[in-house]
């Protein structure tokens, strides 16, 4: 998906927690993100999500992109439920440590950050 191209001008330095939460993620957890390019929410929220990632160090053979048709189907969104994009989540192990469903009132990475870092999404 083109919305997952970083974001240039997202602020690392800002985000500094959000990106040590990721950085210290195992090698074995893996990050699927549904979304689709027609959509407004996944062209909002991907980029700095991305941006995160790759600021994190992320390899992107731990990321699995699914791109959605219009009605919201594509691989695994029976088997995660997946209804809102962008949807985002993150497994250890084959068991799911974090979920991002479309409009939480944070960035995904800072929501996904929360749950599984030290981070406090209120703070952003």
């Amino acid at each position: 998906m083109e919305s997952m191209e970083p974001a240039p001008n997202w602020d690392v330095d800002a985000h500094r927690e959000v990106v040590d939460a990721f950085a210290d993620l195992d090698e074995d957890v893996v990050i699927t993100v549904w979304g689709a390019d027609w959509c407004p929410d996944t062209r909002n929220q991907l980029p700095e999500f991305a941006a995160a990632l790759d600021a994190a160090g992320i390899e992107d053979d731990r990321i699995e992109q699914v791109e959605v048709d219009r009605e919201k189907n594509g691989d695994g969104t029976e088997k995660y439920g997946i209804e809102f994009i962008p949807s985002i989540v993150v497994e250890r192990d084959g068991e799911e440590i974090a979920r991002f469903v479309e409009e939480e009132p944070v960035p995904a990475a800072v929501h996904l950050a929360s749950q599984f870092g030290d981070v406090d999404a209120a703070t952003y």
